[in-house]
């Protein structure tokens, strides 16, 4: 139908992050009766076509969250469009072209990592659906060597917390052990990426190195399914990814063996992703 008596969308605005691109625009008046925002987009830097093929979702709000876009930094260009009520269209807005972050896992080295940086957590233990028998199998939380362990049998997919009644209502501790040659040169960074997380009580963990506390690390709400579904790039996946990448304080790493430590303390489960260190030169 035509788009005549409907403004076309202006103030397109991107901010790039890691692994998600946010865009948002100036919403229409009230006194324009929008039925939803439809939202185009193409990889890359040229113009996009309004065409279902480019479709990325419709939303009655003034803000689209482009997630899934990994750790490479990605860019992509968008156009939206306003559809009223009466099924009229607006003209398509302005494009906009925005990227997303890098991630160090993609611009660092790594010194050690557990699980795969790919928007998967089956390649850890219980994964994809096996969490209520995570208190037999992992009584004691997690204690892993790294080069020594395997992610299969010694990593939980899920970290509970003491909001989860089938891994007993108490706090959950993870531990990674890393034995370096010497210390790093450089900046080091914890790179901790999930493929999911509890929706309304995802809750926090807190970080150690070594005997001294880091930070408390905050995870974002995801969509309650990472329990029972292990891949987030599949076609319509349910689940929610997030990332959390921090440099950490110089000095805390040492020539031979070094704990990391999560204890998640507060909140509901986690679902990984992958964990592990890097260096920035």
């Amino acid at each position: 139908m035509s788009g005549r008596h409907v403004p076309a969308v202006t103030g397109l605005r991107g901010q790039g992050e890691l692994g998600r691109i946010i865009v948002d625009w100036t919403p229409l008046p009230w006194a324009v009766v929008v039925d939803h925002y439809a939202v185009y987009g193409t990889p890359g830097t040229g113009d996009v076509a309004v065409e279902p093929a480019n479709l990325l979702t419709k939303t009655v709000y003034p803000r689209f969250v482009h997630r899934g876009l990994g750790g490479d930094g990605a860019t992509w260009t968008y156009r939206v469009v306003a559809v009223d009520a009466a099924g009229s269209r607006s003209k398509p807005s302005q494009p906009l072209t925005a990227s997303s972050q890098e991630s160090v896992t993609a611009s660092g080295t790594p010194l050690a990592v557990v699980g795969e940086y790919d928007g998967k957590g089956l390649e850890f233990a219980l994964s994809p659906g096996g969490y209520s028998q995570y208190p037999a199998t992992f009584p004691n939380g997690i204690d892993f060597r790294h080069g020594t362990d395997d992610a299969g049998t010694g990593w939980s997919y899920l970290h509970p917390g003491p909001a989860d009644g089938w891994a007993g209502r108490r706090t959950h501790t993870f531990r990674l052990r890393v034995d370096l040659d010497a210390v790093p040169a450089g900046e080091v960074w914890l790179a901790l990426w999930l493929i999911d997380s509890h929706a309304s009580i995802p809750g926090s963990a807190v970080l150690d190195i070594n005997g001294t506390t880091v930070d408390r690390l905050v995870f974002e709400g995801g969509a309650t399914r990472g329990s029972t579904v292990g891949d987030s790039t599949l076609p319509g996946s349910p689940l929610r990814p997030s990332y959390v990448e921090r440099q950490l304080p110089p000095g805390l790493l040492l020539a031979g063996e070094n704990v990391l430590t999560l204890t998640k303390d507060d909140g509901s489960w986690i679902a990984y992703d992958a964990i592990g260190l890097f260096t920035m030169s």
